[in-house]
């Protein structure tokens, strides 16, 4: 364990104001600091920092701690994640090899499955016969080393529909634990549960202790109507959305460099490393989610996007650059040979023939300047509008006051609008809608004043676990796609799945929270006991709904608008017709949610 004394240090040394500043906008205010609490998604400043006292606490949902408790529960840290995580911002050096008490992890078992796992593929990979053409394909087709491809842990699984389940039967791992590790399903069709991953190569993803905690399968050869790759589903102890591949290793490397390598995936970030190219990471998917480009500013304020270059892979990029920017990370994107990927540049021509094209990175918005002048769209009015909204995504999304500033200077260059009116653009939602301008001492309407000021995923949940035959009105106009936040997105998914299985009247019956993993099951504890009076349900439930389709929408808005910078003439127009009707339905959204912005457009 790290001593006590070095615990106390990091606390002394760490500012709790900086640390928590990272994450949300604080303004001081007496003594204390306040700002919007990043915990449950909050708006309001009632969220306190105390420097003197060194601690936190938010007002609304009551969240509070010390300097190691926000990383803890803002990034879901374990207490030694975050005395490092501290510690780092401190200055403060930390023993790399810490030992940590086996009865404190409450998802050991899960641990225990997926290393069994991890191993159990390996040895299907090296010491079987139906291993063979993963091996061939490892060593030969991508020409990995035996070095390499030990150090990565690639395995295989063959195709049986219960292998992995019988071996973990031997070692006396029940079937629930593998349920819950994502390692073996359920199916009305099947009577017995049978293994997620079959007849594929398999690639580890491992935690920041080097710890297996999912897996990424791919096929080695086409199967009609079969994805190529597939991730473990979300568990316990893994979180696609929040985690990187690659990290566990590449994390000192990125932090020496300040600069970390985003790569589409797995084999691409194996070949970097291979060939000397530590600082690298893969998202797990195709789009590079808040929460991994939150991690990601942790180590690096530059990122080196290292996308395809066709159409989907430049959407990917500066969907994943406008991601980034978010967290206060500068992104440059470096162009690629049509048909080339990182993997396939390094293995013909090593490292160096990659540095002719990461050398000659540019800017994002200067990225999206270049295909906007080559595809011609700074030749029409037309063009120069459409032109416009595009790039104006990317200086909203700017968190660094003084990059926007440069990112607007250079948007009025190119296209010749005024800065000035770009710069009441920026101020616009992305609707186009234009507020109605209110009188100063209007009072707020009685449903407005009734609409508690908590955010819209958590009030539309303390109203449905209170009043739980509201669900199935709400499940007609959100699904849980539409939750941003992963941990109140995964409540609502049970609590649709609740519905659905106990019929149209749900009842009072609480039985469906005892099958939530414990980090849920403590959240929907915490929410049934807030204290928060709603006394006007319908307004709240009608303002919540909005405001996360509104937040959806503004999301599907900002990828049609980024889609229509790489789209051939005939793409275009189509998508320019798409875009307006989704404008029009956030102009109708935000209609009814007066004197309000939207998510990220105001």
């Amino acid at each position: 364990m790290v001593s006590d004394e070095l615990i106390e240090e990091i606390r002394a040394q760490a500012d709790i104001v900086q640390i928590v500043g990272e994450q949300v906008q604080l303004r001081r205010s007496g003594r204390t600091y306040r700002g919007p609490c990043p915990l449950h998604g909050g708006e309001g400043p009632n969220f306190s920092v105390d420097p003197e006292r060194g601690i936190f606490k938010c007002f609304v949902c009551g969240e509070g701690g010390d300097v190691f408790s926000f990383p803890m529960k803002l990034l879901g840290l374990d207490f030694i994640e975050a005395v490092r995580f501290v510690a780092e911002r401190c200055g403060i050096q930390v023993p790399e090899r810490v030992e940590t008490r086996e009865e404190d992890d409450p998802f050991r078992d899960l641990r225990a499955a997926a290393a069994f796992a991890a191993d159990w593929f390996q040895r299907q990979l090296w010491e079987e016969k139906h291993g063979e053409g993963a091996r061939r394909y490892l060593l030969s087709q991508r020409g990995l080393s035996e070095d390499t491809v030990r150090r990565f842990g690639f395995g295989y699984t063959p195709d049986s529909w219960r292998g992995l389940r019988e071996a973990a039967a031997v070692h006396e791992i029940p079937d629930e634990v593998l349920i819950r590790a994502g390692l073996v399903k359920e199916s009305e069709r099947a009577k017995e549960p049978y293994d997620v991953f079959r007849g594929r190569l398999m690639i580890p993803i491992h935690d920041l202790r080097g710890r297996p905690i999912g897996f990424g399968g791919r096929l080695l050869e086409d199967v009609p109507d079969a994805p190529k790759y597939i991730n473990s589903p979300d568990t316990p102890i893994f979180h696609k959305g929040k985690i990187v591949y690659g990290l566990n290793w590449s994390r000192h490397a990125i932090r020496r460099a300040e600069l970390v390598l985003v790569v589409e995936g797995f084999m691409d970030l194996v070949a970097l490393m291979a060939a000397g190219i530590e600082n690298v990471i893969a998202p797990l998917g195709t789009a590079l989610t808040e929460s991994q480009a939150q991690l990601l500013s942790r180590y690096a304020k530059k990122a080196l996007l290292l996308y395809d270059s066709d159409k989907a892979g430049l959407v990917a990029t500066f969907k994943a650059a406008d991601e980034l920017l978010r967290a206060g990370v500068h992104p440059s994107v470096a162009t690629l040979p049509p048909g080339e990927d990182p993997d396939s540049i390094v293995r013909r021509g090593g490292p160096e023939a990659l540095a002719t094209y990461t050398d000659a990175a540019v800017d994002v918005l200067d990225r999206k300047i270049q295909i906007l002048q080559k595809r011609g769209y700074l030749d029409t009015i037309e063009g120069k509008r459409r032109a416009v909204d595009g790039l104006l995504l990317t200086a909203r999304a700017a968190a660094d006051e003084a990059l926007r500033d440069i990112y607007l200077d250079r948007v009025a260059a190119v296209t010749g609008v005024r800065r000035s009116t770009l710069e009441r653009e920026l101020r616009r939602p992305l609707s186009g809608a234009r507020g109605r301008k209110r009188q100063p001492a209007a009072e707020p309407r009685e449903s407005e004043a009734a609409v508690p000021r908590l955010g819209a995923e958590r009030k539309l949940l303390l109203l449905l676990l209170r009043d739980r035959s509201l669900i199935k009105r709400v499940a007609e106009q959100l699904g849980p796609a539409d939750f941003p936040t992963p941990e109140y997105r995964e409540i609502y998914r049970a609590l649709l799945h609740s519905l659905n299985s106990q019929g149209h009247d749900a009842g009072d019956d609480m039985a469906w929270v005892d099958e939530l993993a414990t980090p849920l099951y403590e959240r929907v504890q915490e929410l049934a006991a807030d204290p928060e009076e709603l006394t006007n349900p319908e307004a709240v439930l009608s303002d919540a709904i909005a405001r996360l389709r509104a937040r959806a929408l503004e999301a599907k808005l900002a990828d049609l608008m980024t889609e229509v910078l790489v789209a051939d003439t005939a793409a275009a127009v189509e998508l320019a017709s798409r875009i307006k009707k989704v404008r029009q339905e956030l102009a109708a959204l935000g209609a009814r949610m007066p004197g309000r912005g939207f998510f990220r457009g105001g």
